[in-house]
């Protein structure tokens, strides 16, 4: 078995494309990074061995809405606002239990 820094690692898409092109900071990417970053925080769930959030630049699935993968499983979400994030987070990383609901 591999040892992993971080039991999850979920990188939200932040990426700022031109103007008029789909983008997930246009679909709050910025705002729910640091949503569940704080969230995470709250549980204490942050650090070593427990959860990372980081943003990333484009994922290029910026066409599905809003995106975060959840590594090391590889899962991609995509979610409109905190409810989504909440329902990520308390079921995936406090649970192992992948939303279908929200994959893409």
């Amino acid at each position: 078995m591999t040892d992993f820094y971080y039991k999850y690692h979920l990188f939200f898409c932040v990426n700022q494309r031109q103007e008029g092109e789909a983008c997930c900071a246009n679909a709050g990417g910025v705002a729910m990074r640091d949503y569940a970053k704080g969230r995470i925080k709250a549980l204490g769930m942050a650090g070593k061995g427990e959860v990372r959030i980081n943003q990333a630049g484009c994922l290029n699935r910026c066409g599905e809405g809003p995106v975060v993968v959840v590594y090391p499983e590889g899962v991609w979400y995509s979610y409109v606002g905190e409810d989504d994030i909440d329902e990520i987070i308390d079921e995936h990383l406090c649970h192992g239990r992948v939303v279908k609901r929200l994959l893409i």
